[in-house]
Protein backbone atom coordinates (compact mmCIF):
# COMPACT_ATOMS: atom_id res chain seq x y z
CA UNK A 1 0.00 0.00 0.00
CA UNK A 2 1.42 3.50 -1.02
CA UNK A 3 2.40 5.57 1.97
CA UNK A 4 0.90 9.40 1.35
CA UNK A 5 3.11 11.83 2.69
CA UNK A 6 1.43 15.14 3.48
CA UNK A 7 3.12 18.39 2.07
CA UNK A 8 7.22 19.44 2.63
CA UNK A 9 6.61 19.58 6.36
CA UNK A 10 5.40 15.68 6.39
CA UNK A 11 8.63 14.72 3.84
CA UNK A 12 10.94 16.58 6.77
CA UNK A 13 9.03 14.66 9.68
CA UNK A 14 10.52 11.52 7.95
CA UNK A 15 14.12 12.24 7.45
CA UNK A 16 15.97 8.95 8.24
CA UNK A 17 12.96 6.42 8.07
CA UNK A 18 12.79 3.58 5.96
CA UNK A 19 9.22 4.29 3.61
CA UNK A 20 8.88 0.47 3.03
CA UNK A 21 9.15 -1.84 0.02
CA UNK A 22 7.24 -2.07 -3.50
CA UNK A 23 5.85 -5.32 -4.53
CA UNK A 24 8.24 -7.15 -6.58
CA UNK A 25 7.86 -6.91 -10.12
CA UNK A 26 9.56 -9.70 -13.05
CA UNK A 27 12.36 -7.94 -15.48
CA UNK A 28 11.63 -9.89 -18.62
CA UNK A 29 13.68 -10.13 -21.74
CA UNK A 30 11.55 -8.29 -23.50
CA UNK A 31 11.71 -5.19 -21.29
CA UNK A 32 15.83 -5.44 -21.45
CA UNK A 33 15.99 -5.82 -25.40
CA UNK A 34 13.13 -2.11 -25.39
CA UNK A 35 15.78 -1.11 -22.89
CA UNK A 36 18.70 -1.68 -25.57
CA UNK A 37 17.07 -0.32 -28.51
CA UNK A 38 16.06 3.19 -26.74
CA UNK A 39 19.69 3.20 -25.20
CA UNK A 40 21.85 1.69 -28.05
CA UNK A 41 23.22 -0.53 -25.44
CA UNK A 42 23.27 -3.56 -27.19
CA UNK A 43 25.98 -5.68 -25.32
CA UNK A 44 25.70 -9.51 -25.34
CA UNK A 45 25.00 -10.35 -21.90
CA UNK A 46 21.81 -8.34 -22.16
CA UNK A 47 20.87 -9.27 -25.45
CA UNK A 48 21.91 -12.34 -26.64
CA UNK A 49 20.31 -15.38 -24.79
CA UNK A 50 22.41 -17.97 -26.67
CA UNK A 51 25.67 -16.67 -25.78
CA UNK A 52 24.91 -15.38 -22.32
CA UNK A 53 24.21 -18.53 -21.18
CA UNK A 54 27.95 -19.55 -21.29
CA UNK A 55 28.96 -16.11 -19.97
CA UNK A 56 29.94 -15.01 -16.56
CA UNK A 57 26.06 -14.69 -15.07
CA UNK A 58 25.04 -18.01 -16.79
CA UNK A 59 22.62 -16.36 -18.95
CA UNK A 60 21.26 -12.76 -19.86
CA UNK A 61 21.11 -9.75 -17.15
CA UNK A 62 19.47 -6.56 -16.75
CA UNK A 63 21.66 -3.32 -18.21
CA UNK A 64 22.59 -1.78 -14.37
CA UNK A 65 20.76 1.42 -15.58
CA UNK A 66 17.15 -0.39 -16.56
CA UNK A 67 17.20 -1.62 -13.21
CA UNK A 68 17.54 2.01 -11.84
CA UNK A 69 15.03 3.31 -14.58
CA UNK A 70 12.52 0.99 -12.45
CA UNK A 71 12.55 3.80 -10.08
CA UNK A 72 10.01 6.04 -11.37
CA UNK A 73 7.14 2.80 -11.79
CA UNK A 74 8.23 0.97 -8.14
CA UNK A 75 8.35 4.64 -6.13
CA UNK A 76 4.58 5.51 -6.18
CA UNK A 77 4.11 1.81 -5.14
CA UNK A 78 6.10 2.75 -1.44
CA UNK A 79 4.88 6.52 -0.82
CA UNK A 80 3.65 9.73 -2.74
CA UNK A 81 3.53 12.94 -1.74
CA UNK A 82 0.30 15.48 -1.30
CA UNK A 83 -0.04 19.04 -0.86
CA UNK A 84 2.59 19.83 -3.25
CA UNK A 85 2.40 21.47 -6.63
CA UNK A 86 4.60 19.46 -8.66
CA UNK A 87 7.49 16.98 -8.27
CA UNK A 88 10.67 16.79 -10.59
CA UNK A 89 13.98 14.70 -10.87
CA UNK A 90 16.80 16.47 -9.67
CA UNK A 91 19.27 13.87 -10.27
CA UNK A 92 21.29 11.50 -8.44
CA UNK A 93 24.26 10.79 -6.31
CA UNK A 94 26.55 7.79 -5.83
CA UNK A 95 24.98 4.80 -7.45
CA UNK A 96 26.47 1.39 -7.75
CA UNK A 97 25.72 -2.05 -9.18
CA UNK A 98 26.73 -4.53 -6.45
CA UNK A 99 25.14 -8.06 -7.99
CA UNK A 100 23.47 -8.58 -11.55
CA UNK A 101 19.50 -9.01 -12.18
CA UNK A 102 19.07 -12.26 -14.21
CA UNK A 103 16.62 -11.86 -16.78
CA UNK A 104 13.21 -13.57 -15.41
CA UNK A 105 13.97 -12.12 -11.39
CA UNK A 106 11.98 -10.51 -9.31
CA UNK A 107 13.07 -7.29 -8.17
CA UNK A 108 11.58 -5.01 -5.69
CA UNK A 109 12.84 -1.19 -4.30
CA UNK A 110 13.16 -0.16 -0.82
CA UNK A 111 13.15 3.45 -0.34
CA UNK A 112 14.79 5.63 2.73
CA UNK A 113 14.20 9.06 3.20
CA UNK A 114 18.28 10.76 3.77
CA UNK A 115 17.63 14.46 3.26
CA UNK A 116 15.09 17.41 2.94
CA UNK A 117 16.76 20.59 2.04
CA UNK A 118 14.26 23.80 1.30
CA UNK A 119 14.73 25.33 -1.80
CA UNK A 120 13.06 28.38 -3.44
CA UNK A 121 9.49 27.93 -3.29
CA UNK A 122 10.01 23.90 -2.11
CA UNK A 123 12.66 21.17 -0.81
CA UNK A 124 15.14 19.05 -2.24
CA UNK A 125 14.51 15.73 -1.00
CA UNK A 126 17.28 13.15 -1.54
CA UNK A 127 16.02 9.29 -1.09
CA UNK A 128 18.44 5.95 -1.22
CA UNK A 129 16.88 3.75 -3.33
CA UNK A 130 17.95 -0.04 -3.09
CA UNK A 131 16.65 -2.34 -5.55
CA UNK A 132 16.84 -6.09 -4.50
CA UNK A 133 16.57 -9.61 -6.76
CA UNK A 134 14.64 -12.13 -4.83
CA UNK A 135 16.82 -14.84 -3.27
CA UNK A 136 20.23 -12.59 -3.93
CA UNK A 137 22.69 -11.84 -0.98
CA UNK A 138 23.92 -8.70 -2.62
CA UNK A 139 21.36 -5.58 -4.06
CA UNK A 140 20.93 -5.13 -7.25
CA UNK A 141 21.32 -1.07 -7.20
CA UNK A 142 22.08 1.14 -4.54
CA UNK A 143 21.64 5.07 -5.48
CA UNK A 144 21.04 8.35 -4.20
CA UNK A 145 18.20 10.03 -5.77
CA UNK A 146 17.35 13.49 -5.64
CA UNK A 147 13.66 15.06 -6.22
CA UNK A 148 12.36 17.96 -5.59
CA UNK A 149 9.13 19.16 -4.44
CA UNK A 150 7.31 21.95 -4.86
CA UNK A 151 4.14 24.13 -2.95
Amino acid sequence: MTRMIEGIDGLKALVGEHLGYSPYTTVTQEQVNQFAEATGDHQWIHIDVERAKAGPFGGPIAHGYLTLSLGPMLSPQIFGVSGISMGVNYGAGKIRFPSPVPVGSNVRLGATLKSVEDVAGGAQVTMEFVFECEGAPKPSCVAEVIFRYYE
